[in-house]
């Protein structure tokens, strides 16, 4: 099995009895059935982190039927502190919850590490968890934006081929990796970690795990952030023009501090200008990547590159220079043709399984971009229109389909939302908000970046009070803007 663990790209079926006693139908039941275990030992990266498995169904309908290993991690805090486990829900989808954990459990503010044993996994489908993986040829004929109806046609049945394909390479599993699954093995989690409650935190698409787990077994959370939070239940034009409005915020964001600080390359410069110079270059196939020589940036990837950049604000600076760069011409040569394994790991597989992004044909297609590209004149190709590209043509209806939330819970999610966050919108944030009522609170970071924990006390002392001892904010709070460091 292929292994991978980075970060890749770069987001209600009724349900029966859980297996393994996690949902028993009587105290007798739970007795025969008992909860998984896992089997920790130190992690070959880091023995001072453990790493295990979990075995789980690789269809929940059908548990006793065929299975896969779950791949976890842990740092377990000190005894005389511990108060239980917190899981991390990963973003993505595609992102290492468990080289998070062995990487990067820093993350999290001391006092948590001392309260909780941090543990996150690998999402099923992703990472070590029994990838979903297809032919790289056929991923690569995925173009970034669609031309013309023949080429609309093209997509559909070459996506036809690589469902297929990604069936056949990665098994039963590929069907399964909706997040509905996710909810239902991360109860699994809960239950092999002895935790009578869960404690919760998820990033960016992992807040998608958090509301559906909340949604299905109200009465096991214990606390639950979600940070960074989408909206899931937006359909295609309310998505793409949501992430459009969000993604011109965030250029119009940088440009404002390129604006008042010298720490910016292009400070003192008409920088909305320079970058319709970059566009124009690009739409001609003149602009190639100081960082990758030879490669040449279409007008995708140039917007593509510049908006994850925007995700932490002490990428800035490196942002504009990149750009600076780029305002001198450069010769073109050829990048020569990618080598490489002919399987590639498709997390994006998840995504399909979780959004209906429906377009019935070039017409309809092209008017979303017209609609994008006026709701963001500068940052006119958003990332999120890569979604209907790869998702194109999947059958419906999907295994976790957009809905609002219906959650009552009996502590309230709270939600760490970022006013500028450049990719999970404020406006999604508010709309979740609006969902969950009184089983909600909102927490808004009046600064930038995706994510606000770690890049605001404010929010982070907010946080762990929530998680450790569950004390709420109050309604409206707020932290301040912390200004970009240099």
């Amino acid at each position: 099995m292929l292994r991978v663990r980075k970060s890749a790209v770069g987001w209600a079926v009724a349900l029966a009895l859980t297996a393994a006693g996690l949902t028993p139908a009587s105290p007798a039941a739970a007795r025969a059935q008992p909860a998984p275990t896992i089997d920790w030992r130190p992690c070959a990266e880091d023995s001072s982190a453990e790493c295990g498995t979990l075995s789980l169904p690789v269809d929940w309908d059908r548990p006793r039927g065929e299975r896969f290993d779950l791949s976890l991690a842990r740092r377990v805090a000190k005894p005389a502190t511990r108060e239980g486990a917190l899981i991390f829900g990963p973003g993505g989808p595609g992102d290492s919850g468990v080289d998070r954990v062995v990487d990067g459990s820093s993350r999290f503010s001391a006092d948590l590490r001392a309260r909780f044993d941090i543990v996150s996994f690998d999402p099923r489908g992703t990472g070590d968890s029994h990838p979903v993986v297809c032919a790289r040829d056929l991923l690569a004929r995925q173009p970034q934006l669609i031309a013309d109806q023949a080429q609309f046609d093209a997509v559909l049945a070459n996506n036809v081929l690589l469902r297929a394909d990604c069936r056949a390479r990665t098994g039963a599993l590929y069907d399964h990796v909706d997040t509905t699954s996710a909810a239902r093995d991360l109860d699994a989690v809960r239950a092999a970690l002895g935790e009578r409650q869960l404690t919760f935190h998820g990033s960016s698409y992992g807040t998608l795990l958090g509301q559906r787990y909340a949604e299905l077994y109200p009465d096991r959370v214990r606390a639950m952030v979600l940070e960074a939070t989408m909206d899931h239940s937006v359909g295609t034009r309310a998505f793409l023009d949501s992430q459009a409005v969000t993604a011109e915020g965030a250029f119009d964001e940088f440009v404002a501090w390129c604006d008042r600080s010298t720490a910016c390359a292009l400070h003192g410069r008409d920088l909305r200008a320079i970058w319709a110079g970059l566009h124009v270059r690009a739409e001609r196939g003149l602009l190639t990547d100081p960082k990758r020589p030879g490669v040449v940036l279409t007008p995708f990837e140039l917007s593509r590159l510049t908006h994850k950049e925007f995700y932490d604000t002490w990428r800035w600076p490196g942002l504009a220079e990149w750009l600076g760069k780029m305002t001198a011409p450069t010769a073109m040569r050829s990048a020569g043709p990618s080598t490489g394994d002919a399987l590639a790991p498709y997390p994006f597989a998840v995504f399909c399984q979780d959004w209906s992004l429906p377009v019935r044909d070039y017409r309809e297609y092209v008017g979303h971009l017209r609609r994008t590209a006026r709701l963001a004149p500068d940052l006119r190709y958003p990332p999120a229109l890569f979604a209907l590209v790869t998702c194109l043509g999947t059958p419906t209806p999907v295994a976790n389909p957009q809905h609002r939330l219906r959650v009552h819970t009996d502590v309230p999610l709270l939600l760490a939302a970022t006013v500028h966050d450049p990719a999970s919108g404020y406006g999604w944030a508010r709309n979740v908000a609006r969902q969950l009522g009184r089983h909600g609170a909102l927490l808004s970071y009046q600064g930038w970046g995706h994510g606000s924990y770690s890049s605001s006390p404010c929010v982070q002392r907010a946080v762990d009070s929530y998680l450790i001892d569950q004390v709420v904010p109050a309604g409206g709070a707020s932290c301040p803007a912390v200004e970009p460091e240099v």
